[in-house]
C-alpha cells in the first residue's frame, strides 16, 4: 500500500501501475489501492479462478508464472484478462541455421 502511494505521489504523468501478488490475501489488499492491473504470480488454476471472482472485473488480472504453451488454454479458462508466457523467451530452443553463398 505504501509503495503504491509513493509511486502515485511521485509520478506527475500518472502512468499505469501494475502490482504483482502471490496470494489471495495480497490480492484483496491490492484491490483496494486502485491500481491499473494486478499480476497473479505462480497461482494455481483454482487460485486464479478465485482471484477472478474476488476482483469481479474491478481491475484487469494478468496470469504469470508456470504458464506453458501446454496449459495456456486452461489458464485462459480461469477468466483472467491477460496471460504472460515467459517460456516463449526464457526457455526457447535455438535453431542452428547457416547461410552459404556461392559466387555466380
Amino acid at each position: 500500500s505504501q509503495a503504491v502511494a509513493r509511486v502515485r505521489a511521485g509520478d506527475k504523468r500518472g502512468r499505469p501501475i501494475e502490482v504483482e501478488v502471490k496470494t489471495l490475501a495480497e490480492l484483496q489488499e491490492t484491490l483496494e489501492l486502485g491500481v491499473d492491473r494486478i499480476m497473479l504470480d505462480n497461482m494455481s488454476l483454482a487460485e486464479m479462478r478465485q482471484a477472478v471472482r474476488l476482483a469481479n472485473g474491478r481491475v484487469p488480472l494478468e496470469a504469470s508464472g508456470n504458464v506453458t504453451m501446454e496449459n495456456v488454454a486452461d489458464v485462459a479458462a480461469t477468466g483472467v484478462d491477460y496471460i504472460s508466457v515467459g517460456a516463449l523467451t526464457h526457455s526457447v530452443q535455438a535453431l542452428d541455421i547457416s547461410l552459404l553463398l556461392e559466387a555466380a
